[in-house]
């Protein structure tokens, strides 16, 4: 135990004084985990601690290379091996998150190269290695140790040379040759600003080592990984997460906050060959070039290269080389014609004129066979991170209609100016609320006296109740018009606990397994099946695209999920409306479903329909980053 908490208190005064976390020295690989195959090799050892102990243990181990950790379980798993091991295998696992030692993965070098440790055995003029053992052809006094890296035939610079690693040849006429390993800066170049630069550069110009995106030391930032997953915030790579002149990072420097990194500008322009289209789009409109310029609603598009009345980041001298091939150089975002600069799956879409909608999509058609692909389209693989999760302690057992009270913490009440409960919605991000349309009157509805109610069980829960928390609505977001979608956003952000939880969003076009059993949630109409006056809970089975479309004749939309119908009467009802369809994937519940209303609550002869969340998902995360 004293040994244990020497280590404790030793990490937490150098995270303390500012010094560098030993997590720098590692690539993380989220809900993954290395195999061994056949399982032969347990691990080196089992330790118990946060993820920066575990790699502080595994830094100070000659034979570790990697370790898992388990969030949960606070424990990790020391590796002798990596990803580019033989026999080693990567496998998805929830549970655990994989360091790897960045010497070993690189595949371009730091400084000399004296700390590389990769794969490469061919020198620059292609010639194979010699075995490091091995004294033939070429004798040398260079023998592997421990300590040196000296693997197999592997290039190494074990003599600091400045060219970098290399390696004696099998030729006999040639004794040793440079590998030719580029360095880091030279190995991805960047184009425009760096805003899509994903190399491997952890230094400022000044040769500062950056901070981890995913810590809050030496200095607190605002761009955590998880709250930006489009922005490549890898480890503690530089990056451009907000639009800067060029790649930069926090530095391990308490005196020094942020810094630009040195990265080579790609000097070559390579045309992506684009199908250019100006009637119609083909995909995902990436190639429009029409001078439409009119959203679907029937409002005017704005300007790419104006900031009002709503300000973005598409200006088209800064986006001009990510998205215009040298081969069509009026492919530029011009004047205020609708394009997709961001490859939505929706198609061509712009910023409007209209202050109360940022942008909306386009009143263009697909071309004839070019629709993107079916929404019946499966991911092979979904992991989660901070959303989905809830105190299964907290689940009621005890006898929505049909339904029992439950534990939903990402259902929210939607309240009128009187305070009085009229739909459900979904907490997706702390400031943020999916529920339907048909909940308000219209799009410019007047929400000034609306509020969502969060954190408790009750319907009309009392002052006293410890876990409640009101907060107004600011604004009304329409989704696309066949989606019947609205996200509302909130005066301030929900505060996350164990009665209030985010809900995870699908993979955008993700479908549900037929025969997934779902919930659905909400204060509404029980018919006198359940208790009224708490939050009631329904487990329903998702019903096949293909079985609910033969059910309702062939009237299923692309955008409506289905749920097959029950025996007893067991469904939503007036006052579940815009409440969540939420489905355990990877362990984590997920939004899949929208209540929509139907005439008849809880039918016995017909499936349920929900709006199918997965295919809307590139809109939801377009307007919570815009708005």
């Amino acid at each position: 135990m004293q040994r244990v908490l020497g280590v404790l208190l030793a990490l937490a005064a150098a995270l303390g004084s500012g010094h560098r976390s030993p997590l720098n020295d590692f690539q993380r690989l989220r809900a993954t985990e290395l195999l061994a195959v056949p399982a032969d090799s347990p691990p080196l050892l089992l330790e118990w601690g946060s993820a920066e102990q575990c790699a502080q243990r595994c830094a100070a181990s000659l034979a570790c290379r990697a370790f898992h950790h388990d969030r949960q379980s606070q424990q990790c798993h020391l590796l002798p091996w990596t990803q580019h091991s033989p026999h080693i295998q990567l496998q998805k696992n929830i549970h655990y998150d994989l360091y790897q030692k960045k010497d070993y993965l690189r595949d371009c070098i730091v400084a000399d190269g004296s700390s590389y440790r990769g794969t490469r055995a061919m020198t620059e003029k292609g010639l194979r290695c010699q075995h490091w053992q091995a004294t033939t052809p070429h004798d040398h006094r260079f023998l592997p140790s421990p300590h040196n890296g000296l693997e197999e035939n592997y290039c190494r610079n074990p003599d600091k040379d400045k060219r970098g690693p290399w390696c004696y040849t099998v030729d006999p006429n040639v004794r040793h040759q440079s590998c030719g390993i580029k360095k880091c800066e030279d190995a991805v170049c960047m184009t425009c600003n760096g805003e899509e630069y994903r190399g491997t550069v952890d230094r400022t110009e000044t040769g500062t080592e950056c901070q981890r995106w995913d810590l809050q030391h030496p200095h607190k930032h605002p761009y955590h990984p998880d709250k930006y997953p489009d922005k490549g915030l890898d480890d503690n790579y530089c990056r451009n997460p907000d639009s800067s002149e060029r790649p930069w990072c926090y530095t391990t420097n308490p005196e020094r906050e942020r810094e630009y990194c040195r990265i080579r500008l790609c000097t070559e322009k390579r045309p992506r060959p684009l199908n250019v289209t100006t009637g119609c789009f083909r995909g995902k409109g990436e190639g429009y070039r029409g001078r439409m310029n009119i959203t679907v609603s029937g409002i005017p598009c704005q300007r790419w290269d104006a900031q009002t009345p709503h300000q973005h980041h598409f200006m088209p001298e800064k986006y001009s080389c990510k998205i215009s091939p040298v081969t069509h150089p009026e492919a530029h975002l011009e004047e205020n014609y609708c394009r997709n600069p961001d490859n939505d799956s929706h198609g061509p879409w712009c910023y409007t004129m209209d202050p109360r909608t940022p942008f909306d999509y386009c009143a263009i058609k697909p071309c004839s066979g070019s629709m993107v692909p079916s929404i019946l389209e499966n991911t092979d693989v979904v992991s989660f991170e901070q959303c989905g999760q809830r105190d299964e302690r907290l689940q009621w057992k005890g006898r929505i209609v049909g339904g029992q009270p439950g534990n939903s913490p990402w259902t929210v009440s939607i309240r009128n100016r009187a305070g009085m409960h009229f739909c459900g919605g979904s907490l997706v991000k702390e400031q943020w609320v999916i529920s339907t349309r048909q909940c308000f009157s219209s799009c410019d509805a007047d929400l000034a006296g609306y509020k969502v109610q969060l954190g408790t069980l009750f319907k009309d829960p009392g002052p006293e109740d410890p876990d409640q928390q009101t907060i107004p609505i600011t604004r009304i977001i329409c989704g696309p018009s066949e989606s019947q979608l609205v996200m509302l956003k909130l005066e301030r952000p929900a505060t996350l606990n164990r009665r209030v939880a985010l809900i995870c969003l699908p993979p955008e076009r993700y479908v549900v397994p037929a025969g997934t059993v779902c919930e659905i949630a909400g204060w509404g109409e029980t018919r006198g099946t359940a208790d009224g006056s708490v939050l009631n809970v329904a487990r329903l089975p998702v019903l096949a695209h293909g079985e609910c479309n033969t059910a309702l004749r062939g009237r299923l939309k692309e955008s409506e999920l289905c749920t097959a119908p029950l025996r007893a009467g067991v469904g939503a009802c007036e006052g579940d409306y815009g409440g969540p369809l939420a489905c355990l994937t990877a362990d984590c519940w997920v939004l899949e479903g929208v209540i929509t209303p139907s005439r008849v609550c809880a039918r016995t002869d017909q499936p349920a329909l929900f709006i199918r969340v997965s295919l809307y998902v590139d809109w939801i995360n377009k307007v919570m980053k815009m708005v």
